[in-house]
């Protein structure tokens, strides 16, 4: 699902699940196919999960890769969730993916944070050899500051108890990685709040970051967006150049576009929610209309009209949703929806389409005749069935046709016989392992009845 943010850069929206998180991020092309990446990672108060995305950035002309502090429910402040640091590696492995497949060396980019996103920037620069860093305002005491601060943070990153032993962990983070002097050529900045109170382990980073020959302490007044576009351009404030590599790729590079295709946050591979009522034939009374329908293997399907919010309504186990909304406004209605999994990805689009009139008692409801619920004689459920001899059939009495379902995808359908019969066979053989079909019938105004579960075994 692709957003305009507040000015006019367009962001693609993806969810990368190969590692031990899932990691969200925004992504935005370069306006002229610039060499540059700027990673932006958030802080703790940055709306959404997400940092400088509402619009600063959008004259810069670099690739943005905006990357959201949301990890199993939480900020993580892209370290660990519980003291398990799969989640650093998951993070630093979609930089470096990104980064090589728009075709750039590491010095071609910049970590960008504030607050605890700073330090991210600081940690993961610094250890992953990348060339710019830019930390606004970082924490240096990743655990105790935490702790006292953040208790609620704390524990999601810390675990509960939070173990005393855990934050000296997290405060030693980047002392100690300062104090190796890893990546020394890096160019570092880190912007200081002007009343920030000095404390033993914040005046250690700097006194440690001061060996660094490319370090600067920048003045909070200092145009940050300037340093942005110096950097993007391969200056330093002390006007020495960056390494860049020779050419430029252009903005449709095949790597980077099959990325964002298989990471994006709307999968064509996970099936639309489906809506079993109202039906677009149906007129309502103005109050409490309910929305009912199936979207196996969600966890929750997102309503929206006109492109405004309405409501989340939870999927259960058995793939059902519900939700009713006490009033409408007189006329016709188009509600879109989709579904969202456990980890975010989201459905194709589907619509619910009915209209509401004034003149009708609540509880009243003009509608088409309901498609009758299908009798499944064959397979039997909890069977072995050879993998190429699965077949359906059975009867649904008064039902125009017979639709077939597994995983929220549409196998195929067949017509029904006058005498109610119907009979299905996919093309090819089925794969080997347990299967659950949901059998539907379809009425003669393709209204569908509530589907029937067949669970069966393939075996070859």
């Amino acid at each position: 699902m692709s957003e305009a943010p507040a000015r006019c850069r367009q962001a693609v929206k993806g969810i990368d699940a190969s590692g031990p998180y899932p990691v969200e991020y925004r992504f935005a092309y370069a306006p002229s196919a610039e060499r540059h990446l700027v990673v932006v990672l958030a802080g703790p108060d940055d709306p959404d999960g997400y940092g400088w995305a509402t619009g600063e950035m959008d004259d810069l002309p670099a690739n943005i890769l905006w990357i959201r502090d949301r990890f199993d429910g939480g900020s993580a402040s892209y370290l660990c969730r519980a003291m398990d640091f799969g989640v650093e590696s998951s993070v630093a492995e979609v930089v470096a993916r990104v980064t090589e497949l728009l075709g750039l060396d590491r010095a071609e980019v910049t970590l960008w944070g504030s607050g605890r996103g700073g330090s991210a920037a600081l940690h993961l620069g610094l250890k992953h050899g990348y060339g710019n860093i830019v930390a606004v305002g970082p924490e240096f005491a990743l655990g105790s500051t935490l702790r006292e601060r953040r208790p609620a943070a704390a524990r999601h990153v810390l675990g509960e108890p939070t173990a005393d032993d855990d934050a000296r962990a997290l405060d030693a983070l980047l002392p100690d990685l300062l104090a190796s002097g890893v990546h020394p050529q890096a160019h570092l900045y880190v912007v200081l709040p002007p009343n920030d109170e000095p404390d033993a382990g914040r005046e250690l980073c700097l006194g440690l970051l001061r060996r660094y020959r490319n370090a600067d302490l920048v003045q909070r007044t200092f145009p940050l967006l300037h340093l942005a576009h110096m950097l993007v351009a391969g200056l330093v404030p002390r006007l020495t150049p960056a390494p860049r590599a020779e050419g430029r790729p252009s903005a449709g590079l095949p790597g980077i576009g099959g990325y964002l295709k298989s990471t994006s946050v709307v999968q064509g591979s996970f099936a639309a929610p489906v809506v079993l009522s109202p039906g677009p034939d149906d007129l309502l009374a103005a109050t409490g209309v309910r929305l009912v329908g199936r979207a196996p293997g969600a966890v929750r399907v997102s309503l929206w009209e006109n492109g405004t919010y309405l409501a989340s309504a939870p999927v259960t186990q058995d793939g059902d949703w519900s939700w009713t909304r006490r009033t409408w406004t007189p006329g016709e209605h188009n509600v879109r929806l989709f579904a969202v999994d456990a980890y975010g990805y989201q459905s194709q689009r589907t619509e619910a389409q009915f209209t509401v009139s004034d003149h009708l008692t609540p509880g009243a409801l003009r509608t088409r005749p309901a498609a009758a619920t299908p009798v499944v004689q064959r397979p039997e459920a909890y069977l072995e069935v050879p993998v190429h001899r699965v077949g359906f059939t059975g009867f649904a009495t008064g039902a125009a046709r017979v639709g077939f379902r597994e995983n929220g995808a549409v196998l195929g359908e067949c017509a029904v016989a006058p005498d109610g019969a119907w009979s299905w066979a996919p093309d090819g053989p089925w794969s080997g392992g347990p299967h659950t079909v949901e059998v539907f019938s379809i009425g003669a105004a393709d209204t569908e009845s509530r589907p029937v579960a067949v669970t069966f075994a393939a075996e070859s």
